[in-house]
């Protein structure tokens, strides 16, 4: 059983496998040069020929913009950089304590990695997006006159202190965008697609799990992140939520307007936010690397999820349950995950709460 996560493919090859049978030319011609209209900068992810999508929570929206950044690098440094947040702030005349950072994402083709931040806290900050090469240094990515397109997403959850949950993790799959987040629905919990160049948006299936440390069914708390990952030669979606379950959602059940039943393979432990996680290989094994708000980063095997028995009862609260994980006590205060070879990740912590933030490359454990 592999995974099918489009990093573990050579760089050289990733464009073209990413969305087979459509040329690049098709694809960055389906974009128009202008001014991006973003309200926020959240999650990203990558999709073929360098195209960077960024979820816009407060705008409801996901944008496909061109990066230009297609040229596969020579280089075999990893970047890394202390006190990202301060450098950032100081490049945009703010102080750090102003400066959130939300996302990021590495480029495949090149190894640049790709940063999405606030200005500013609230509705009202400011979004804005970075760009870090391989030795480091920093430049914002213009967003003034750039090739972009918009899909915006139908009923999103309302203005509000759930806005920022109306999109909560996005990924690029095949030939469409997956979303994840919070609609206006009675069943909030939400997974849409786009696909690419865009279409209009489908209003997305709803989400029901059973939540063992709660000992009942929800449909309204939202997928925190998620990856894709094949089981038994069929793409599914493994999808982490708060407290911690984490559940298997084949994304051949994801049908526009249908109430999905994910399974619940694992409880990972409760009073904890999942923030992050990728899929990878190590000595031929499968495993899930989780980064965690209260619990650390934890490494789940996925041996035999593909018959995992799923949880339907309570389960004592800060118990768990399912799927074997190890918790890796030298990763301490990770926020964001990416892959960044087949033999690293991408990290970005902190040494202790409210301190400057690092970005740097961790082997893979």
């Amino acid at each position: 059983m592999r995974s099918s996560l489009i990093r573990f493919v050579l760089p050289a090859l990733a464009a073209a496998l990413l969305f087979a049978g459509a040329s690049s030319a098709a694809l960055t011609d389906s974009l128009k040069r202008g001014a991006p209209d973003l309200k926020s900068a959240g999650a990203l992810c990558f999709g073929p020929d360098g195209i960077l999508f960024v979820g816009d929570a407060q705008g409801a929206a996901v944008f496909a913009l061109d990066t230009g950044d297609r040229t596969a690098s020579k280089s075999t440094d990893r970047p890394k950089v202390e006190g990202i947040d301060e450098k950032i702030a100081s490049m945009v005349g703010i102080d750090a304590k102003q400066l959130l950072l939300n996302d990021v994402a590495v480029n495949p083709i090149s190894g640049n990695v790709y940063l999405s931040a606030s200005r500013g806290k609230g509705p009202d900050a400011a979004p804005l997006l970075f760009r870090i090469d391989r030795s480091g240094k920093i430049d914002e990515v213009g967003l003034k006159d750039i090739p972009f397109a918009k899909a915006a997403l139908p009923n999103p959850v309302a203005q509000g202190k759930s806005r920022q949950d109306a999109i909560t993790h996005i990924a690029f799959v095949k030939d469409r965008v997956y979303i994840a987040g919070l609609s206006n629905e009675d069943f909030a919990s939400n997974l849409r697609s786009l696909y690419f160049p865009f279409e209009k948006a489908d209003q997305g299936a709803s989400v029901e799990i059973f939540h063992g440390s709660h000992g009942r069914l929800e449909t309204k708390s939202p997928v925190r992140t998620f990856v894709e990952y094949d089981i038994g030669g069929e793409p599914n979606i493994l999808a982490a939520y708060t407290c911690t379950p984490l559940v298997k959602i084949p994304v051949s059940d994801l049908k526009p307007g249908q109430l999905v039943k994910g399974v619940t393979v694992a409880e990972l432990g409760a009073h904890n936010r999942p923030l992050d996680m990728i899929v990878y290989q190590k000595d031929g094994k499968d495993y899930l690397l989780m980064a965690n708000n209260a619990r650390g980063v934890m490494k789940v095997s996925l041996e035999g999820i593909d018959n995992a028995k799923a949880i339907t009862t309570p389960i004592k609260l800060d118990a768990t349950a399912g799927q074997k994980f190890e918790t890796i006590s030298g990763l301490k205060g990770v926020e964001q995950l990416d892959v960044f070879d087949k033999d690293h990740a991408l990290v970005l912590f902190r040494d202790k709460a409210n301190g400057p933030a690092t970005l740097d490359t961790i082997e893979l454990p």
